[in-house]
């Protein structure tokens, strides 16, 4: 069987905050490290980070810059190796574009959210990924806006905690138990 392609995408706007409001959430520093290197340890092929503000865009080239061609990149070129797979994308859309220029074919993007109910299960995702490439979508803030839901894109279940209805993992923490499910052996 030959490996799933596979982005994945933190989406940073469209996303909601706590009220529900449409927001662009801030890009962090961590998010970019932890996911870059999450994705590396499952063999994922490239990283979207998507926001439309310009400043924000600037700030993640400075920090891979650091990684990638700085001291950092002398330092800890194991970190650099992860930091290769990010990419920056203004939209959503130009996201998906590149994936498909990137892996050659149109993309299968499959959308997340702790707040949905039911869903393709991760096992049914799984087993799909040798058709398509996959694309899969996080939302940060409070979640993807309730706008990429209306699109028809296939919605990945919920991740289903041990608890009493609190689901609010860290993006990262989600990320790391999706690809899990999804790639790991």
């Amino acid at each position: 069987m030959k490996r799933p392609a596979v982005a994945v995408a933190l989406v940073h706007h469209p996303v909601v905050d706590k009220r529900g409001d449409l927001v662009t959430s801030a890009v962090t520093n961590l998010d970019i490290h932890d996911l870059a290197r999450t994705s590396r340890t499952y063999g994922v092929d490239r990283v979207y980070l998507v926001t439309p503000l310009v400043e924000q865009q600037q700030l993640v080239d400075r920090i891979l810059q650091h990684w990638l061609q700085g001291h950092g990149a002398s330092y800890n070129p194991k970190r650099a190796e992860a930091l290769k797979l990010v990419a920056v994308a203004a939209s959503l859309e130009d996201a998906l574009a590149d994936w498909q220029q990137v892996s050659g074919e149109e993309p299968w993007p499959v959308l997340t959210g702790a707040a949905r109910q039911g869903g393709i299960s991760f096992k049914s995702c799984r087993e799909k990924l040798a058709e398509r490439p996959l694309l899969l979508i996080l939302g940060t803030g409070w979640g993807l806006a309730p706008e990429l839901f209306e699109r028809g894109w296939t919605v990945l279940e919920p991740i289903d905690g041990a608890g009493d209805n609190y689901n609010h993992l860290p993006v990262r923490s989600a990320a790391a138990i999706m690809l899990d499910r999804l790639l790991g052996r």
